[in-house]
C-alpha cells in the first residue's frame, strides 16, 4: 500500500485554495501524489473520512474548477514525468505542463498541436476542460490529440481506456467492473453535433478535414451513442475519475510557419476577411484566425504610453481599427496575399522566433486587462473582470458581434473583445470601474448566454464550466439534461466526493 503524506492546510499551502478565477476556497488537508498507487490511497483515505476531494494541476483555470470546498486537495503537479516517444505517441503524467511536453519533444521533429496561451497549464487540466487555444481552428481541441487515458475511478479501481478499443455499445458502457448506460436524453445528446467530436477518419491528414459539427464546445459531458469511452473523461472536469496517465498523439513538425497580422479600417472589413479565410479549401485554410477589436488596440496604445512593461510593443497607427492575426503551416496562398492587400497594413513573420513576437502582441491584451483590473482592485478589492467564453454557429457571427457592441455601448461599460474568431469564439472582457458596473456586466453576460443558446451556441467553448458557470450549463441543457448528467455522475461516484460543485451543484 502506498504511503501518503497528508499535510495540514496552513499559510504554506494558502495558494492552493484558489486558481486564476480568483475564487477562494477552503480545505483541511492537501497531498501531492507521485504515482497512480498514491492517488488510489488518497481516494481510499478520503472515502474513509468522508472528505470531498478536489483535484488540481497547474491551477491556471478561470472557472473555479480546482478551488476546494473543504476536505482533501489532491494536487497532481508532482506527477509530471514525460515518457519516451513511441512512433507518434507519448505517454505523460497529468501534472506535466504544456511547456514540459514541448521541451520533451523539441528535437524529435514532432509537435503537439494544442496551443494554449498559458504554457504552464497541465495536460491533466487541459484534458479535464477539453482545452483548445488559437490553433483550434485547424487542429481542434485537445480531445483530438488524446489517444488513451489511465483513470482511477472514485472507488479506487484503475481503468485504461484507449480510443478505438474501448467503446460504448449504443448507450451501454463497461469500464472495468463498472457498467451502466449513457444518458439518452435528446437535449444532452445534441452535444454530439458540437465541435467536440474527435476526427476519426483514417489517414495522416484526417485531422485536417472539417466535419459537419457546428459549434466549438467545452460545456458538460461529451455523450454520443457508440462513443469512444476515453471521451467520457475528457471535458468532464474531474467529476468521473482521476486521470493519472495520458497518451497524446503528435504530428510531424511543419517545415515552415508564417504568421500575419492584418489591420483594417473597420470591423466590417475585418469580418469580411475572416469569412474569406474560412471559405478557402481545406488545403489552403490557415491554422489560426484571431481577432482584436478597436477597444483592444486602444488599450494597447494606452498601455504602451503609460506602462513600461509594454514599451516593446510595436507602434499601432491611429488608423488601425480592427486586427486579424492568421497563421499558416506552409506558404501563404496567393489568393490570401492578394486579398490582404486591401488591409491598411500587414505585419508578416516567418519562422517560430518571429512568430513568437506576433504572439507576444496577441498575448499582451489579456495581460493589459489583468494589469488594469489589478490597479482598480487596489481601491475596490472585490472587483474582477468579467470574461465570456461563448461560441456560436457560423451564420451567427455578425449577429453575436452586433449584440455585444450594442449592449455594451448602451450600458456605457468599458470592454475589449478578442479571441478565436475562426471558431466564432471571442472573449468579451468587461472592465468594470465599480461594483455597480460589475453587477450590470454580470446581468449582461447572463442575458447574452440565453441569446447564444437560442442561436444554437455554447456557453463555454474552451474554459469549461467549473463552479462559476453552472447556471449557464443549465441554460444549455435544461433541468432534465442536468438531471441526466447527475445520474451519470452518481453511477461513477455514488457518494459524490469527487470534485463536488463542478458542472452542477
Amino acid at each position: 500500500m502506498a504511503r501518503m503524506n497528508l499535510l495540514d492546510i496552513g499559510d504554506e499551502y494558502a495558494d492552493y485554495l484558489h486558481d486564476e478565477s480568483r475564487r477562494e476556497g477552503h480545505a483541511e488537508k492537501i497531498t501531492f501524489p507521485k504515482s497512480t498507487e498514491e492517488v488510489r490511497e488518497a481516494l481510499r483515505i478520503a472515502a474513509k473520512n468522508n472528505w470531498p476531494i478536489t483535484v488540481q494541476g497547474g491551477r491556471t483555470g478561470i472557472t473555479g474548477g480546482c478551488v476546494p470546498d473543504g476536505g482533501l486537495i489532491l494536487n497532481l503537479s508532482r506527477m509530471n514525468t514525460t515518457g519516451e516517444i513511441e512512433g507518434d505517441r507519448m505517454t505523460v503524467q497529468p501534472g506535466a505542463t504544456l511547456a514540459d511536453i514541448r521541451a520533451a519533444i523539441r528535437d524529435s521533429g514532432l509537435f503537439f498541436p494544442s496551443d494554449l496561451t498559458e504554457t504552464t497549464a497541465s495536460i491533466g487540466g487541459m484534458a479535464a476542460n477539453n482545452a483548445s487555444g488559437a490553433r483550434s481552428f485547424h487542429y481542434g481541441s485537445v480531445r483530438n490529440w488524446i489517444d488513451a487515458l489511465e483513470v482511477v475511478l472514485p472507488r479506487g479501481e484503475v481503468v485504461r481506456v484507449k480510443r478505438g478499443v474501448h467503446t460504448a455499445s449504443g448507450v451501454d458502457f463497461q469500464l472495468g467492473s463498472l457498467s451502466g448506460k449513457l444518458p439518452a436524453n435528446p437535449q444532452l445528446m445534441k452535444c454530439w453535433r458540437f465541435r467536440q467530436t474527435p476526427h476519426t477518419c483514417a489517414g495522416v491528414n484526417s485531422h485536417l478535414r472539417r466535419c459537419a459539427e457546428e459549434v466549438k464546445n467545452a460545456a458538460g459531458y461529451y455523450l454520443k451513442p457508440d462513443m469512444d469511452l476515453v471521451d467520457l473523461f475528457i471535458g468532464a472536469e474531474g467529476t468521473l475519475g482521476v486521470v493519472t496517465g495520458i497518451t497524446i498523439r503528435l504530428l510531424p513538425k511543419p517545415e515552415r510557419i508564417n504568421g500575419l497580422t492584418a489591420f483594417f479600417a473597420s470591423e466590417e472589413e475585418a469580418l469580411d476577411f475572416v469569412r474569406f479565410l474560412r471559405s478557402a479549401g481545406s488545403d489552403t485554410r490557415p491554422t489560426a484566425i484571431e481577432f482584436f477589436d478597436f477597444c483592444s488596440l486602444e488599450l494597447l496604445r494606452r498601455m504602451k504610453t503609460e506602462n513600461a512593461a509594454f514599451a516593446d510593443l510595436p507602434k499601432l497607427k491611429p488608423e488601425f481599427h480592427t486586427a486579424i492575426y492568421f497563421e499558416y503551416d506552409d506558404d501563404v496562398p496567393d489568393a490570401v496575399v492578394e486579398k490582404v492587400d486591401g488591409a491598411i497594413d500587414c505585419w508578416i513573420a516567418e519562422g517560430e522566433h518571429e512568430i513568437e513576437t506576433l504572439k507576444n502582441f496577441r498575448h499582451a491584451i489579456p495581460e493589459a486587462v489583468n494589469m488594469l483590473i489589478g490597479e482598480r482592485k487596489k481601491t475596490i478589492p472585490e472587483l474582477t473582470k468579467l470574461g465570456t467564453d461563448m461560441s456560436v454557429p457560423d451564420p451567427e457571427l455578425e449577429n453575436v458581434m452586433q449584440m455585444y457592441h450594442e449592449d455594451l455601448a448602451a450600458a456605457g461599460l468599458e470592454y475589449v473583445i478578442f479571441g478565436h474568431i475562426g471558431n466564432n469564439h471571442v472573449h468579451v472582457n468587461i472592465l468594470p470601474r465599480s461594483m455597480e458596473e460589475h453587477e450590470e456586466g454580470k446581468a449582461l453576460y447572463l442575458d447574452w448566454a440565453k441569446q447564444v443558446v437560442a442561436m444554437g451556441g455554447s456557453v463555454s467553448a474552451e474554459h469549461g464550466i467549473g463552479k462559476i458557470k453552472i447556471d449557464f450549463l443549465k441554460l444549455m441543457y435544461g433541468t432534465e439534461g442536468i438531471r441526466e448528467m447527475r445520474k451519470l455522475k452518481k453511477r461513477f461516484d455514488p457518494r459524490g466526493l469527487l470534485n463536488p460543485g463542478n458542472l452542477f451543484r
